[in-house]
């Protein structure tokens, strides 16, 4: 094998070795929808490093995972959770929430008008402006 699936696979230990944490902090619930009983995997927010920081994932489950990662099947309904999302103590929690909202934006009202009374911090406010 190559260097690059070595890198890879050295990437992947790393991620996995969050789990227990990410499952402590998340309570064993989906961090954006708060779904329980359910599959739940490590996301990592974008800008990706080469070394995995714990600070930019989190847990997801899979439908929210599968629209965040396939804008085009987004259920925007699904997304109204993120009234109580945005409001998490964990940054990169507030940053998908941000990161979602303004995919719904303009298509949806009440989207336009959670966005608006969002007031992210200056860092986090600079981290959704990397995110693509």
């Amino acid at each position: 094998m190559g260097k690059r699936f070595d890198a890879n696979a050295a990437r992947l230990r790393v991620l996995s070795s969050f789990g227990k944490d990410l499952n402590r902090r998340a309570k064993s619930k989906c961090e954006m929808c708060t779904a329980g009983n359910t599959n739940l995997s490590i996301y990592e927010i974008p800008p990706v490093d080469e070394i995995p920081e714990y600070a930019n994932c989190l847990f997801l489950c899979d439908e929210c995972k599968e629209q965040i990662e396939k804008p085009k099947y987004m259920k925007p309904d699904h997304w109204r959770l993120l009234n109580h999302s945005l409001w998490s103590e964990i940054p990169v929690v507030q940053v998908l929430s941000i990161v979602m909202l303004k995919r719904l934006v303009p298509a949806h009202p009440w989207a336009v008008e959670l966005l608006e009374h969002a007031y992210p911090s200056e860092e986090i406010q600079a981290w959704v402006d990397l995110v693509p």
